[in-house]
């Protein structure tokens, strides 16, 4: 019986201490959410530390093939609708192509925070997984490189005639300004 109660007592600092990280990282990536340009900003410099470790240590080519891979599926999810308009048109519902139309905006399948997170997260592992030298598998990396390439072209090429046949954009630059009559608040008449 007394080895149970040393084991429980032993498990409760572990767990608490797990529970108070989880919800600092929580309140700190909450703070970070109305900050992309930060984000990003971070992101690309764990890009970057993660490209000067395989560059300075020669290898792990197959661990940035998958990582290529990895970020080339979140950036089909990132510009694809949540709703395919292939798939409604098989169900009688499509997007709106005249003015009549309903108004359905563009909502990603994947949101530009999860996008974020997903990519940070994608390059830490990578990162850990290039101090285990059974991962560096030998590899010609050029053709690697190639088919990544071959790989990305042709599947930007399928996305970019998708949003052309169905008419949307999945970028959007500030916040949309009408033109046009003033409304009746913003008058300059003043009584006196």
């Amino acid at each position: 019986m007394e080895g149970q109660g040393t084991d429980s007592a032993s498990v409760a600092p572990l767990a608490n201490w797990r529970n108070d990280f989880s919800k600092m990282f929580q309140y700190y990536l909450d703070r970070s959410t109305p900050h992309p340009l930060q984000r990003w900003l971070g992101t690309l410099a764990v890009a970057m530390v993660y490209v000067l470790r395989v560059y300075s240590v020669q290898g792990f080519y197959v661990i940035s093939y998958g990582l290529g891979i990895y970020v080339l599926n979140l950036l089909i999810g990132f510009l694809s609708p949540k709703e395919d308009p292939e798939l409604e048109v098989l169900d009688g519902a499509s997007l709106p192509m005249k003015g009549s139309d309903e108004f359905k905006p563009f909502i990603r399948r994947l949101p530009e925070f999860r996008f974020w997170y997903s990519i940070t997260k994608a390059f830490i592992v990578a990162f850990v997984l290039t101090f285990f030298s059974m991962l560096d598998v030998p590899v010609f990396w050029p053709i690697l490189l190639c088919y990544w390439g071959v790989l990305f072209v042709l599947t930007m090429k399928r996305q970019i005639l998708h949003m052309i046949k169905y008419k949307y954009v999945p970028f959007t630059v500030g916040k949309q300004r009408y033109t046009g009559m003033k409304s009746a608040g913003s008058s300059d008449s003043r009584r006196d």
